[in-house]
């Protein structure tokens, strides 16, 4: 099957002139609909509203989802899983399921490999392939929810922050969305979406314009544009300046709190000085900053912050007035940060 027989790949108008064109009734297109994304069925077969002919020409003429499981991994303490997936190409991505206390979140890519080339990221270490298809990125999620429906739970939220850059699969990135947040598809609330940027000041302010309800964060990293385009190359082309002006733009705009990703790297961004540029950056911005310790690569020989310097860098923004986090990581036994059980096992082989 090649991603054109993918059925996920097609919207509820598409199916539904496809179900006319073979001369059955139009109600059938949302009797598949819900099946799929309510009932959540992992074949035709199980599609038990439908009859049977229509479930064999389903079967012959489609596929449900394209992603075939290479190799799955679950930590040691239960929490994380992360499933490495091949595509009909041949080519490999990676999804990773994130369970808290009350949230149990999918973290999902939207390309094969990335652009980007951020220097600490295992995914921008490899570089791009080709962007995901709509039906290759609802797959991811709609393989997190089987999952924990096998367990009596269900997903909660879903970020687009896996492998890729979902501002360079703009139009594909946002026609999952919303599918994903269709009352009739699997009817994910926008605001339990968050959709994550390197930093493309031109899409983030189209997004801030396209009236968009998902949640926005922006991975920046440093607080000054020579460190910054040293650690994510793509500041070179949308500095620091533009970046935040739009960041501002979007939250006047829609009203929404939006986050910073801050990956604090030892040595390198976790400094006094960087914590004050930061502060001085953001000043009475509606935001919060997601202070996360870097998960190593292979590629990249520093090392995640202390725990002491990463407490130091949050106090200085809590005397600032700015909301911040020091994120636990998760999935480190499984090398579960974007890109790397795919570099991995590539190294392997």
């Amino acid at each position: 099957m090649t991603a054109m027989n993918n059925l996920l790949d097609m919207t509820a108008g598409s199916l539904r002139n496809k179900l006319l064109a073979w001369g059955e009734p139009g109600y059938r297109a949302r009797q598949i609909w819900r099946a799929v994304y309510q009932q959540q069925v992992g074949s035709f077969q199980a599609a038990t509203s439908l009859p049977d002919s229509l479930r064999k020409r389903l079967m012959a003429e489609f596929s449900l989802g394209n992603l075939t499981p290479v190799t799955d991994l679950r930590s040691a303490d239960g929490r994380t899983t992360k499933a490495l997936f091949r595509l009909p190409d041949g080519k490999k991505i990676e999804t990773v399921l994130m369970s808290y206390r009350k949230r149990r979140t999918a973290c999902i890519s939207t390309q094969v490999g990335c652009a980007l080339g951020c220097q600490f990221c295992a995914t921008g270490q490899m570089g791009f392939e080709r962007n995901l298809t709509v039906g290759e990125i609802v797959a991811q999620a709609l393989w997190a929810s089987r999952l924990l429906r096998t367990e009596g739970l269900t997903l909660t939220n879903i970020v687009l922050m896996g492998m890729g850059e979902p501002f360079h699969n703009y139009a594909n990135s946002l026609a999952a969305l919303d599918r994903l947040s269709d009352a009739e598809g699997m009817a994910m609330g926008a605001r339990r979406i968050t959709v994550s940027t390197a930093g493309l000041t031109p899409a983030i302010q189209r997004f801030a314009h396209a009236g968009r309800r998902e949640r926005l964060a922006v991975s920046l990293h440093a607080a000054t544009d020579e460190l910054r385009s040293s650690l994510t190359p793509v500041n070179r082309r949308y500095p620091l300046a533009p970046l935040l002006a739009a960041c501002r733009e979007y939250t006047e705009l829609t009203g929404r709190r939006l986050s910073f990703e801050w990956a604090l790297i030892d040595g390198v961004n976790d400094s006094k000085e960087q914590a004050q540029a930061l502060c001085e950056l953001l000043a009475g911005m509606l935001c919060h900053v997601n202070l996360i310790p870097l998960n190593p690569t292979a590629d990249y020989s520093a090392a995640p912050t202390s725990r002491e310097s990463a407490a130091c860098f949050k106090a200085q923004l809590d005397a600032a007035g700015i909301p911040a986090t020091v994120r636990v990581r998760r999935g480190l036994d499984i090398r579960a940060g974007c890109g790397q059980l795919r570099s991995q096992r590539a190294k392997a082989q």
